[in-house]
Protein backbone atom coordinates (compact mmCIF):
# COMPACT_ATOMS: atom_id res chain seq x y z
CA UNK A 1 0.00 0.00 0.00
CA UNK A 2 1.48 3.43 -0.94
CA UNK A 3 1.39 6.77 1.11
CA UNK A 4 -0.26 9.55 0.04
CA UNK A 5 2.79 11.82 -1.44
CA UNK A 6 4.76 9.28 -2.20
CA UNK A 7 6.75 8.88 -5.41
CA UNK A 8 6.01 13.03 -5.90
CA UNK A 9 8.45 15.70 -5.96
CA UNK A 10 8.95 16.91 -2.29
CA UNK A 11 8.23 21.34 -2.19
CA UNK A 12 11.17 22.68 -0.52
CA UNK A 13 10.46 24.22 2.50
CA UNK A 14 11.16 27.76 0.68
CA UNK A 15 8.14 27.13 -2.16
CA UNK A 16 5.91 26.21 0.47
CA UNK A 17 6.72 29.67 2.23
CA UNK A 18 6.66 31.72 -0.92
CA UNK A 19 3.95 33.84 0.53
CA UNK A 20 5.52 34.70 3.79
CA UNK A 21 8.66 34.90 1.31
CA UNK A 22 6.86 37.72 -0.47
CA UNK A 23 5.28 39.69 2.32
CA UNK A 24 8.95 39.17 4.15
CA UNK A 25 10.70 41.20 1.09
CA UNK A 26 8.02 43.33 0.86
CA UNK A 27 8.50 44.78 4.53
CA UNK A 28 11.73 45.32 3.56
CA UNK A 29 11.48 47.61 0.63
CA UNK A 30 7.52 48.75 0.48
CA UNK A 31 6.96 46.84 -2.64
CA UNK A 32 8.18 44.07 -4.75
CA UNK A 33 10.73 45.03 -7.32
CA UNK A 34 11.35 43.20 -10.59
CA UNK A 35 14.99 42.38 -9.02
CA UNK A 36 13.32 41.29 -5.48
CA UNK A 37 10.51 38.96 -7.50
CA UNK A 38 13.71 37.54 -10.03
CA UNK A 39 16.34 36.75 -6.94
CA UNK A 40 13.13 35.11 -5.07
CA UNK A 41 12.49 32.68 -8.45
CA UNK A 42 16.43 32.07 -8.57
CA UNK A 43 16.81 31.04 -4.88
CA UNK A 44 13.82 28.68 -5.15
CA UNK A 45 14.41 27.28 -8.02
CA UNK A 46 11.11 28.86 -9.82
CA UNK A 47 10.18 30.70 -12.85
CA UNK A 48 10.07 34.68 -12.66
CA UNK A 49 6.29 33.95 -14.22
CA UNK A 50 5.51 31.61 -10.97
CA UNK A 51 7.17 34.03 -8.69
CA UNK A 52 5.36 37.01 -10.07
CA UNK A 53 1.85 35.49 -10.46
CA UNK A 54 1.97 35.00 -6.73
CA UNK A 55 2.72 38.69 -6.17
CA UNK A 56 0.50 39.84 -8.40
CA UNK A 57 -2.55 37.77 -7.74
CA UNK A 58 -2.91 39.01 -3.65
CA UNK A 59 -3.75 42.29 -3.12
CA UNK A 60 -1.94 42.56 0.31
CA UNK A 61 1.44 42.49 -2.45
CA UNK A 62 2.45 45.03 -4.44
CA UNK A 63 4.83 45.07 -7.65
CA UNK A 64 4.63 49.26 -7.42
CA UNK A 65 5.91 51.45 -5.24
CA UNK A 66 3.25 52.33 -2.41
CA UNK A 67 2.68 55.47 -0.57
CA UNK A 68 3.71 55.58 3.27
CA UNK A 69 0.29 54.96 3.95
CA UNK A 70 -1.82 52.07 2.24
CA UNK A 71 -5.25 52.65 2.21
CA UNK A 72 -7.45 49.67 1.10
CA UNK A 73 -11.25 49.78 1.13
CA UNK A 74 -13.14 46.34 1.36
CA UNK A 75 -15.46 45.82 -1.66
CA UNK A 76 -16.91 42.31 -0.29
CA UNK A 77 -20.54 42.42 -0.65
CA UNK A 78 -21.35 42.88 3.55
CA UNK A 79 -19.31 46.51 2.46
CA UNK A 80 -20.89 46.74 -0.75
CA UNK A 81 -23.98 46.13 0.70
CA UNK A 82 -23.82 48.78 3.73
CA UNK A 83 -22.51 51.86 1.30
CA UNK A 84 -18.87 51.32 0.28
CA UNK A 85 -19.36 53.18 -2.50
CA UNK A 86 -19.74 56.15 -0.51
CA UNK A 87 -16.43 55.61 1.59
CA UNK A 88 -14.95 54.42 -1.66
CA UNK A 89 -15.93 57.96 -3.12
CA UNK A 90 -15.31 60.07 0.04
CA UNK A 91 -11.32 58.82 0.47
CA UNK A 92 -11.12 59.68 -3.04
CA UNK A 93 -12.50 63.08 -2.70
CA UNK A 94 -10.54 63.48 0.02
CA UNK A 95 -7.13 62.70 -1.10
CA UNK A 96 -7.61 63.51 -4.61
CA UNK A 97 -6.60 60.68 -5.83
CA UNK A 98 -8.47 57.49 -7.83
CA UNK A 99 -8.36 53.85 -6.50
CA UNK A 100 -5.12 52.10 -7.63
CA UNK A 101 -3.02 55.51 -7.47
CA UNK A 102 -0.41 57.13 -4.75
CA UNK A 103 -0.55 61.17 -4.04
CA UNK A 104 1.94 63.32 -5.17
CA UNK A 105 3.64 64.02 -2.02
CA UNK A 106 4.00 60.01 -1.39
CA UNK A 107 1.90 60.35 1.53
CA UNK A 108 -1.05 57.59 0.66
CA UNK A 109 -1.62 54.60 -2.11
CA UNK A 110 -5.40 53.96 -2.50
CA UNK A 111 -6.19 50.62 -3.11
CA UNK A 112 -9.85 48.49 -3.43
CA UNK A 113 -9.52 44.99 -2.44
CA UNK A 114 -11.70 41.48 -1.27
CA UNK A 115 -12.40 41.11 2.39
CA UNK A 116 -10.41 42.46 5.11
CA UNK A 117 -11.78 40.55 7.94
CA UNK A 118 -14.08 43.08 9.38
CA UNK A 119 -17.45 42.10 8.47
CA UNK A 120 -19.05 43.04 11.17
CA UNK A 121 -17.78 46.54 11.20
CA UNK A 122 -18.70 46.95 7.51
CA UNK A 123 -18.18 49.27 5.90
CA UNK A 124 -14.62 49.03 6.39
CA UNK A 125 -11.13 50.15 5.49
CA UNK A 126 -7.93 49.71 6.62
CA UNK A 127 -4.64 52.30 6.10
CA UNK A 128 -1.69 50.13 6.68
CA UNK A 129 -2.54 47.01 9.87
CA UNK A 130 -5.04 49.41 11.21
CA UNK A 131 -8.96 48.18 10.51
CA UNK A 132 -11.41 51.50 10.65
CA UNK A 133 -15.25 50.09 10.83
CA UNK A 134 -18.69 51.75 11.00
CA UNK A 135 -17.56 54.33 8.34
CA UNK A 136 -19.17 57.01 7.41
CA UNK A 137 -17.94 60.13 5.19
CA UNK A 138 -17.17 62.82 7.97
CA UNK A 139 -15.18 60.08 10.42
CA UNK A 140 -12.86 59.87 7.25
CA UNK A 141 -11.13 62.46 6.79
CA UNK A 142 -10.84 62.48 10.95
CA UNK A 143 -9.03 59.10 10.44
CA UNK A 144 -6.77 60.01 7.61
CA UNK A 145 -5.38 63.42 9.34
CA UNK A 146 -3.91 60.47 11.94
CA UNK A 147 -1.76 59.54 9.38
CA UNK A 148 1.20 61.88 8.33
Amino acid sequence: MSKIGEGTNPQSQEKRDLLVLLERAQSRSGYLSKRTIAELAESLGLSIGEVYGVASFYSFLSIKPQGRNVIRICKSLPCYLKNAQTIIEGVRKEIGINPGETTADGRFSFELTNCIGACDKAPAMMVNDDVHGDLTPKKISKILQAYK
